[in-house]
């Protein structure tokens, strides 16, 4: 008599466990409400009731009529930025920013996991890790005012150059200011992720890579790379998908009179118009634009990382 094919059985053995777990769940039901309730709930009040504010950005609100009694006006206030003389100014601002970040700031975690990879000795490997994530626990104010002090006229930067420049005040200096910044205060911390993805690259493999001859560069395209590769491509989408969300705090820290033609970004100018000027309706029109633009750029990003990784993609 011929056995079953072991497919069959490794389907029927799915499907079992699959039963069990509805019955037991049927049966716990009230364990599993008492967990996931909490966080259900915190989820509907803080995520999606709030998404209601949207319905100022297409009124003019008054806090006294409140959203339902505010006379309703439509996409005025989209057309209202789009055709205000600053709207290519802020845009330009904040896709230089978010779009060289990602050319410079991206490629870092990575290329620091593959380095602290190398490293053989834990002990000495641990002590560099620390010392390359100490920068993540410090606020954005607190970097912003170390970043002022270094680079001001009598800063450590012009004592070794010999000068007296004010960078802060330079507004071709402000993006690499901004993102240099970034990067040493992010890298280390991101290069997390990176680090316990290459814990799963065969040493096998690399110990075979290396008698047969190979270099690091080598190793790395054939052994390591393959190990991260899927990591690597949601945290780009991920990225790439926030192209328009620059940090607010730290650009706004940054922020001078003089290097107002470079650090003048969406975000700040949100900020302004909605909390200093009191145009609510205004600011949340604008903000509405930029997370409309972030959901278009994830999905895009998405489909193009798909088309050239065999179908994957974050979803």
């Amino acid at each position: 008599m011929s056995k079953p094919p072991t497919s069959t059985i490794s389907q029927q053995s799915g499907s079992t466990k699959l039963h069990n777990s509805m019955v037991y769940i049927r049966q716990h039901w009230q364990l599993y409400l008492f967990f996931i309730m909490p966080a259900f709930l915190l989820t509907i009040i803080f995520r999606y009731i709030p998404m209601g504010g949207v319905l100022i950005a297409f009124e003019n609100y008054n806090p006294f009529a409140g959203v339902f009694g505010s006379e309703w006006v439509g996409l005025y206030h989209f057309k209202r930025f789009l055709s205000s003389p600053d709207f290519l100014s802020y845009l330009s601002n904040t896709l230089k920013l978010s779009v060289f970040g990602l050319l410079w700031g991206f490629p870092a975690p990575i290329l620091l996991a593959f380095l602290l990879n190398r490293i053989l000795s834990k002990s000495i490997k641990q002590k560099i890790q620390l010392v390359l994530y100490m920068p993540n626990f410090i606020s954005v104010i607190v970097l912003c005012g170390i970043v002022r002090i270094l680079l001001s006229p009598t800063g450590m930067l012009n004592m070794l150059l010999g000068t007296s420049y004010n960078f802060m005040t330079m507004p071709q200096a402000f993006r690499t200011i901004y993102i240099a910044s970034g990067i040493w205060q992010g890298a280390g911390w991101g290069s997390i992720i990176y680090t316990a993805a290459l814990s799963n690259a065969s040493k096998d493999l690399t110990e075979a890579a290396v008698i047969d001859g190979a270099n690091i560069i080598q190793q790395i395209q054939v052994v390591e790379w393959p190990a991260i590769k899927d990591t690597v491509l949601i945290q780009f989408i991920n990225a790439a998908g926030n192209i328009m969300s620059v940090g607010f705090e730290k650009a706004y820290a940054l922020q001078t009179d003089l290097n107002m033609a470079s650090s003048e970004i969406i975000s700040t100018y949100v900020y302004k118009k909605g909390l200093i000027d009191g145009d609510y309706s205004f600011s949340t029109a604008v903000g509405l634009f930029n997370t409309v633009i972030n959901v278009i750029l994830l999905i895009t990003v998405n489909e193009m990382v798909k088309k050239m990784n065999e179908g994957k993609g974050m979803y």
